[in-house]
């Protein structure tokens, strides 16, 4: 089974640059897509996947996440069931037989580090959540963190900056890693490869990215992966997507 992961930067822009015909010609059997910033009524994709669930922020054209699906879940659940945290959209949890797949898009620690506070309580939540759930785990988004210095083009001038904190890092390990298995990292232990460019520093031309997107899974599930790759030849974003495969 093929699985998906994409920030569109928004799905309505993103949909006006060969969204569908791309997803068309990787045909995941999910697509699981973060940044959509729309509201449900603003996403048009009648009949691209006969399942497609959508959370999107209460705030308009911002934030939001989206899976399509081949595969009718058992069980879907929004957000992680914290109201002070569930305002923006960023979580869609799909229930299956024998795993849990989830998509997030995990706050940013912004422009000057305005919200890295809250970025820490949400780490805090989000892990808690995690832990939380009874069956393996496929975890995919953009978690707006590099962890590893392999992963920023220029760790020197990333640290401290928004993505690169120690207090980030820091929390992805506690909260996330000490569950769940980076599978590109684990694949890939020496590959310089990015998910994400600025596109204020035309970054992507000058190859200069980081890696903030991800699929971790549970360690049960590493010896069924075939394959984890991430797709840095798809424009249409600012992030390209990451694609796993793996046998359920």
């Amino acid at each position: 089974m093929k699985f998906l992961t994409w920030n569109v930067n928004g799905i309505r822009a993103i949909q006006k640059k060969g969204f569908e015909e791309i997803i068309s010609i990787l045909d995941p059997d999910f697509v699981c897509l973060q940044e959509t910033k729309a509201q449900p009524e603003q996403i048009d994709l009648e009949d691209f996947y006969p399942y497609e669930y959508i959370n999107s922020a209460k705030k308009k054209g911002y934030s939001g996440t989206m899976i399509m699906s081949y595969d009718e879940p058992l069980n879907v659940f929004y957000g992680i069931g914290q109201e002070e945290h569930d305002q923006e959209g960023r979580v869609i949890t799909l229930e299956y037989e024998n795993y849990y797949l989830i998509n997030v898009y995990i706050p940013n620690a912004g422009e000057n580090l305005k919200r890295l506070e809250y970025r820490k309580e949400w780490d805090i939540a989000f892990g808690k959540y995690i832990k939380s759930l009874d069956k393996p785990i496929l975890l995919c988004g953009d978690f707006n963190v590099a962890i590893h210095e392999i992963d920023v083009y220029d760790p020197n001038a990333a640290q401290g900056h928004g993505g690169y904190t120690d207090e980030e890092r820091q929390g992805f390990q506690k909260n996330l890693l000490s569950d769940l298995v980076d599978i590109y990292r684990l694949k890939h232990p020496e590959e310089r490869k990015y998910t994400w460019w600025s596109y204020y520093e035309r970054g992507r031309e000058r190859g200069e990215g980081w890696r903030i997107d991800y699929w971790l899974i549970s360690p049960s599930l590493v010896d069924k992966v075939r394959s984890v790759m991430i797709l840095d030849d798809i424009y249409g974003s600012d992030h390209c997507p990451v694609l796993l495969d793996i046998d359920l």
